[in-house]
């Protein structure tokens, strides 16, 4: 399969050159997992197992954005969905790690570099920041039984479930899914002086077919990203209400959302250095004692803890839904900008942009929430040209990351590359 270069009239001029796909395992040996001389990335305690470039699954744009997974209860086949400035492609993980590309879903209406998928049941939520774009709902029950070496393109209207484009929510930053419930929410809608105030906007998807908005969170305005989930915690006054911890630009904002038509702002608190509260996670979803936030601009102001622009971790006390206390901090070695993370089993997994994913031992929060006893336990970057230099606070690099598979593979989705398929060796 032929690769074009990033000398095409149209692509832009930061997309590296005649990147081929990977099929094999390349170990992490000496800190270095090296294909060849444009796939050598700084690693470690993290293994390649494959890598999908844009262009091989049919991104015209080859502009990476969000990435999510979805396993087949009845099967276990574990799939991607990759998202892309032009449309969402579909792959499957194999049990070995290499991947087959199954097909993608265009964007709804114009390409935009914003794209954001989540999942509930066996369907898929798709949103974007493209004017008019909606919320799709994509049955991925029909990845599942696509024959290989066949992609298909599908069709915006009949391979649709639905599409949820009832204003406010024609454009949305992010898809928000409740954990354990069917009910997502789309933030940061446009426009921002809507009666929803580009806060949380609720759609209820227990009939996929047919959504159904039941109200927004719109008291502290703005939300950029949510956990929303059931409270399971100390604060006993609260458990076993439906909550979302919210992240609005200058405030970590709890809201209680049982009852989506009129729901309840808890708290919203400032922090020390905040810059841009962007997104977080609970450290155990079972025992909500502690949260962990990321601030997307305070490495590149050098605001507080990141004032010499190393990638800070914000440790939140949440043990009090109405006064959590921001506890402590931890730095990454090498300067970056944080974006998405997850928490799996005591292990923080950070897309940090150009410093690719970084893997953070947080299971001694209880013990020590000052963060002094976090350790980083792997990496792989995924955006070797600023290796030389330490790093680098400028966005590219690694979107988001998938670390809920219980095969252990973690896919990683890459801005400028494309997937990468990677497993720890810890």
């Amino acid at each position: 399969m032929q690769s074009p270069g990033s000398d095409e009239p149209g692509l832009p001029h930061w997309l590296p050159l005649a990147l081929n796909p990977i099929s094999e395992i390349v170990p992490c040996l000496d800190g270095h997992s090296s294909f060849s001389s444009n796939h050598t990335y700084s690693c470690q305690n993290a293994d390649l197992y494959a890598f999908v470039p844009h262009w091989a699954m049919g991104s015209k744009s080859r502009i990476g954005n969000d990435v999510w997974g979805w396993t087949d209860t009845e099967s276990g086949r574990e799939f991607g969905m990759v998202g892309q400035q032009d449309g969402t492609a579909f792959v499957e993980i194999q049990s070995d790690g290499s991947v087959d590309y199954l097909g993608r879903l265009q964007t709804q209406s114009v390409d935009s570099i914003w794209r954001d998928i989540k999942v509930i049941g066996n369907i898929a939520y798709i949103g974007s920041e493209a004017e008019g774009h909606g919320v799709q709902a994509f049955n991925l029950s029909k990845v599942n039984s696509s024959l290989l070496n066949q992609p298909k393109q599908y069709d915006l209207t009949a391979d649709l479930v639905s599409l949820f484009d009832e204003l406010p929510v024609g454009r949305s930053h992010n898809i928000v899914s409740h954990s354990s419930k069917p009910l997502i929410a789309a933030v940061g809608s446009v426009p921002r002086n809507d009666s929803c105030a580009a806060g949380l906007i609720f759609i209820d998807v227990s009939d996929p077919e047919h959504p159904k908005g039941v109200g927004c969170a719109s008291e502290d305005g703005y939300v950029h990203d949510a956990q929303c989930l059931t409270y399971h915690g100390p604060h006993t006054k609260y458990e076993g209400v439906d909550i979302c911890y919210s992240f609005n630009e200058d405030s970590f904002t709890i809201y209680d959302i049982s009852n989506t038509p009129s729901p309840v702002l808890i708290s919203t608190t400032p922090y020390y250095g905040v810059s841009y509260s962007h997104q977080g996670w609970v450290v155990d979803e079972n025992d909500q004692r502690y949260l962990l936030l990321d601030d997307e601009l305070d490495e590149i102001f050098s605001r507080g803890w990141a004032s010499d622009n190393t990638t800070v971790t914000y440790i939140w006390n949440i043990e009090d839904l109405e006064h959590p206390i921001l506890t402590g901090h931890f730095n990454s070695a090498v300067k970056a900008i944080d974006h998405n993370l997850y928490v799996v089993n005591g292990l923080a997994y950070e897309a940090n942009y150009k410093a690719g994913l970084r893997v953070i031992d947080v299971s001694s929060v209880s013990e020590d929430p000052s963060g002094s006893s976090f350790t980083e336990v792997a990496f792989f970057d995924v955006y070797p040209e600023d290796d030389e230099t330490g790093g680098d606070t400028t966005f590219g690099g690694a979107w988001s990351s998938y670390p809920f598979f219980d095969s252990g593979f973690i896919l990683v989705n890459s801005m400028e590359r494309g997937l990468f398929v990677l497993k720890l060796t810890i």
